[in-house]
């Protein structure tokens, strides 16, 4: 009998995934027989240099682009082949986005934009739903701010309404890329605090692409990237560590692309 992503624990995972971008000889491999797993209710940082395709993987796993190869999971349910309105319904019924760029809709207010998630599924929230929603808006210091449209608000509280957004219909599973890129060092410990808090307090699985030593540092697990392939995947770190194993990363590329296992050490 198959074991499922379920039974081992995972909100997300993929295996032998490649991504190829162009033809020929101006083919580009983003990932390169990557299997990976996202585990429930952990926030796991995916690090990586420019072009080590950290985005990519999350784009995939997130249902948002189709791998050239290899099978992607969503809880239990195997999405590598869906048709395009059946990932549209799974990734707004069970999974959750905060972008760098916020992805507000500019005509609509702050409550609008948190309550977006139900008026695109053709339904209001029930009572408990409207609960956890006032409960976020609550938490994330919005009450005064719900009749302000996007261009009212500051980076930091348009990325609080994005992340109310996010979480407004309780999914399992939560992929942020960069959220903290476009803020100031405050506003993003807050962001960061709130979704670490999401995954602690509410059990909810955190999937952040991110190239922040100090954002990483506020996962349970850190995951490296580079040339496409996992070289390490690490329990929490803090920004020291991580920033020394980017740079021997780095390093490892310039001497010839001395390979690393996946506990960090030069193969």
């Amino acid at each position: 009998m198959e074991i499922t992503t379920t039974e081992l624990g995972l909100a997300a995972r993929v295996q032998h995934l490649t991504k190829t971008f162009g033809l020929g000889d101006s083919a580009v491999r983003a990932l390169d027989d990557v299997t990976v797993g996202i585990r429930r209710g952990e926030f796991t940082a995916i690090m990586g240099p420019s072009g080590s395709g950290k985005s990519t993987l999350m784009h995939v796993m997130a249902g948002l682009d189709a791998a050239t190869s290899g099978r992607t999971w969503i809880g239990d349910t195997e999405i590598t082949g869906l048709s395009d309105l059946e990932l549209t319904l799974l990734r707004r019924r069970r999974v959750g986005f905060v972008f760098q760029g916020f992805n507000l809709v500019p005509t609509l207010d702050a409550i609008g934009n948190i309550l977006l998630p139900f008026d695109l599924d053709g339904r209001r929230p029930s009572a408990v739903e409207r609960a956890r929603v006032d409960g976020l808006i609550e938490t994330l210091g919005l009450g005064a701010r719900l009749g302000h449209r996007p261009h009212e608000l500051s980076g930091g509280q348009q990325q609080r309404v994005a992340i109310a957004r996010a979480l407004a219909t309780g999914p399992d599973l939560v992929f942020a890329d960069e959220p903290t890129g476009n803020l100031d060092s405050r506003s993003g410990r807050e962001v960061l605090s709130l979704l670490a808090s999401a995954s602690r307090d509410r059990g909810q699985s955190i999937a952040m692409v991110t190239h922040d030593p100090g954002a990483a540092a506020h996962a349970d697990r850190v995951i490296f990237l580079a040339d496409g392939r996992i070289v390490a995947d690490k329990p929490r770190q803090s920004a020291e560590e991580i920033s020394a194993f980017m740079l021997d990363t780095e390093i490892a590329a310039a001497l010839g692309g001395t390979a690393l296992g996946s506990d960090g050490v030069r193969a």
